[in-house]
């Protein structure tokens, strides 16, 4: 239908596309990203203090500057001449916008390192980052400059003088360079290359403008969109593509462009189905974790995808309507007779591999197995965290600020420990507070604590407590550990409570918490692909070789990404400057993510394999013609999602970065490795076992025509055949 009213089709996405992007303008602006983590005692505490101190989170969430100042080798902060420099910066800052609300200097808050050669100045503002002016950014900077000018290292910590972070963008667009050339190498033809292409930018826009419409309403951030478009471009494209591909392949066998749309749609169209519904569950499933931007990144990309999915089935045929024969290589277009005839029965480089793999399935296999195990093992170091200012360049202010600090007053002054004590039930709630107070600060690995600020009430205090170590090492993990262990020791007899919160805390427990969903999301994930391949292929061992094929796909990329972003190996050739933990919700995302991707390929080059079965192939012969038929399309639809990947390690937002490259890898060796060598070596050793399936299995199990056999079934329309292109039906 799509193909014959191409015309109402191709409007019908158009004025999709206008509606939703006319919304978009009238919508708000999207909020800010967060870092809310119910069911940890960090976010637990943070409620607390924003219940028990009115006008807290109105202050958390205006901008702070802090001015660090250090001063020159054999001098001090406290000489007169620096003292003066330091005190007309934070003059300046107080007097130059309406935005200011104060500047502490530190010689009146006492925020002096005790050698005197470093110290910070506090400056906080009426309202958020994002509301700034550029007067008020200018005048602060322009008073640093002065600063620095004198003689003084001047740096900035915080959001207001933050250095512009490298956009992704030329790096995007060079991803999608390379996917053009792929496809203008694979199909040979301008038209079929720029068709995948032109209908993934569609998608890709129309969820884009319906995440900023929706946004303010379901609270979806930037993080949201910068996900949804790496998938909406990776899928959009191979989707695409896998029905272009069937559809010249079935225009090589000589049938009419409506009838080749139709069987194209019937039999990659069903597989781009079953294969973006499990990429849909396995992005939707995110949700049951519990992490609220988890949530809505999943849902945000699992719309996006089935709006690539819609377009595949619908506006691709239509679109194929308008050029039926441009998207035919040339040499296809002059081809005779007997050259459409043979079309995809000679040999070809995918025939080549299949068969080398079938002498030596074996060796393959076991080549396989020890290059993704040794891949996986740096896995087991996996630390899980959220990098901060210490993960950036050294050429950025936040990150020399940052060390200053460290250098200046202690590793551990970058990520103080926030105590809450609810004090409530206490007979002396100041006693209680300071009895507690003093046995934090007895604790091993505590430098100092500050002193403790009550609400108004009287019924809740909150201090300080600086650890001697850095915010992402473990030894700040164990010490956190330990303060909540020695809990009840601590609150006896106080008739106090007390929760360990602030930035350190907050990444702390959501790294355990997502630690701790990691194996049971796993273990979902593997059994929902078990169930669903065994829907479509009818067999026990394969969708068992897929589960086991995906799991070792996933660990090596995770084991990857450990290598390069935590322990640095390689990390030049990506333009990372610095190493740290892997932020906590990548790996379930990865996971979820490459869950999808690895069903797309196991199902476009299996169900070609399991066609030629069913159809009489002896299954050794099935694996050949899989791979005739498919492998080149797997390894450029491969080709085109890591080229799209990859383009987003240039983004600016770090977890982007992070699950661009892993994504990239993942692809690599899904695709390259799994389901190129892993996947037919264990095919030829199984033989006719693969397709085994027990009867009363067989008979419960609903059946799902992924290879469209109910299609190939049908007697083509020879008379349109001829009268469209020119040449004499092939006679099967």
């Amino acid at each position: 239908m799509a193909f014959r009213r191409r015309w109402y089709v191709a409007i019908v996405w158009l004025a999709i596309f206008g509606a939703v992007a006319f919304a978009s303008t009238t919508a708000g602006d999207p909020p800010p990203d967060t870092g809310s983590m119910p069911g940890i005692e960090a976010q637990n505490a943070y409620d607390l203090m924003r219940q028990r101190f009115p006008g807290a989170s109105d202050s958390a969430d205006r901008a702070t500057a802090k001015i660090v100042f250090v001063a020159p080798d054999g001098q001090k902060v406290t000489d007169t001449d620096n003292r003066a420099v330091i005190e007309k910066l934070v003059a300046e800052a107080s007097a130059g916008s309406s935005q200011v609300a104060g500047a502490v200097s530190p010689f009146r808050a006492g925020t002096v390192s005790q050698d005197a050669s470093t110290a910070y100045a506090s400056i906080t503002y009426k309202v958020p980052s994002k509301e700034l002016t550029d007067d008020t950014k200018t005048h602060l900077q322009q008073a640093v400059d002065e600063a620095r000018n004198a003689g003084l290292t001047v740096d900035a910590a915080g959001s207001v003088l933050a250095s512009p972070t490298a956009a992704g963008g030329l790096s995007e667009m060079a991803g999608i360079v390379i996917a053009a050339l792929v496809l203008l190498i694979t199909f040979g033809s301008m038209v079929a290359a720029g068709l995948p292409l032109l209908t993934a930018v569609l998608g890709v826009g129309i969820s884009m403008v319906a995440i900023m419409a929706l946004g303010a309403t379901l609270g979806l951030s930037t993080t949201s969109s910068s996900l949804s478009s790496m998938l909406g471009l990776a899928v959009g494209i191979d989707y695409a593509l896998f029905v272009v591909s069937r559809y010249r392949e079935e225009r090589g066998r000589g049938h009419a462009p409506r009838q080749a749309a139709g069987l194209a749609v019937g039999t990659a169209g069903s597989a781009v189905v079953f294969a973006g519904l499990t990429v849909v569950i396995a992005l939707a499933g995110l949700s049951v974790v519990g992490v609220p931007t988890l949530t809505k990144m999943g849902l945000s990309a699992a719309g996006t995808v089935l709006v690539a999915v819609l377009i595949a089935l619908t506006l691709v045929p239509a679109l194929l309507g308008f050029f039926p024969d441009a998207v035919l290589s040339r040499r296809i277009r002059k081809s005779t007779t007997v050259h459409a005839a043979t079309a995809g029965t000679t040999g070809n480089a995918g025939t080549r591999w299949a068969r080398f793999v079938l002498r030596r399935p074996v060796p393959v296999l076991v080549a396989s197995l020890i290059g993704l195990g040794a891949l996986a093992v740096p896995m087991l170091d996996l630390q899980l965290g959220m990098p901060g200012d210490e993960t950036k360049s050294t050429a950025t202010t936040e990150r020399r600020a940052y060390d200053e600090l460290a250098e200046g007053f202690g590793p551990g002054f970058n990520g103080p420990l926030t105590i809450v004590v609810d004090a409530g039930n206490a007979a002396e709630p100041a006693t209680a507070v300071q009895a507690i107070a003093g046995k934090i600060d007895a604790t091993e690995g505590i430098v100092s604590v500050s002193e403790a600020r009550f609400n108004p009430a009287g019924d809740t205090a909150m201090f300080t407590a600086t650890p001697s170590t850095a915010p992402t090492s473990q030894q700040t993990m164990d010490l956190v550990n330990l303060i909540r262990e020695q809990r009840p020791a601590t609150e006896a007899g106080t008739g106090a409570t007390f929760m360990v919160t602030g930035t350190t805390a907050v990444n702390i427990d959501v790294a355990q918490k997502m630690q701790g969903a990691l194996i049971p999301y796993l273990a979902v994930v593997l059994g929902l692909a078990f169930l669903l391949l065994m829907v479509v292929f009818r067999s026990l061992l394969v969708p068992l070789k897929a589960a086991v094929g995906f799991l070792l796909s996933v660990l090596a990329s995770l084991g990857t990404v450990v290598a390069v972003f935590q322990w640095g190996w390689g990390a030049g050739l990506i333009g990372l400057q610095q190493t740290g933990p892997i932020i906590s919700m990548m790996p379930i995302m990865v996971v979820g993510i490459t869950f999808g991707l690895a069903m797309d390929y196991e199902v476009f080059l299996v169900s070609r394999m399991r066609e030629a079965h069913i159809h009489g192939d002896e299954p050794r012969q099935a694996v050949v013609t899989g791979f005739r038929h498919s492998a080149r399309v797997v390894v450029a639809a491969a080709l085109i999602m890591m080229a799209v990947f990859s383009g987003f390690v240039g983004a600016s937002l770090s977890m982007i970065k992070m699950i661009g490259f892993s994504l990239a890898v993942a692809v690599l060796f899904d695709a390259i490795v799994v389901r190129l060598a892993f996947v037919p070596a264990v095919l030829a050793l199984l033989g006719e076992r693969a397709w085994w399936l027990p009867g009363w299995l067989e008979r419960l199990l609903p059946r799902v025509d992924v290879e469209g056999a109910a299609l190939a079934a049908e007697p083509a329309d020879d008379s349109i055949a001829a009268a469209t292109t020119g040449l004499e039906p092939v006679r099967r």
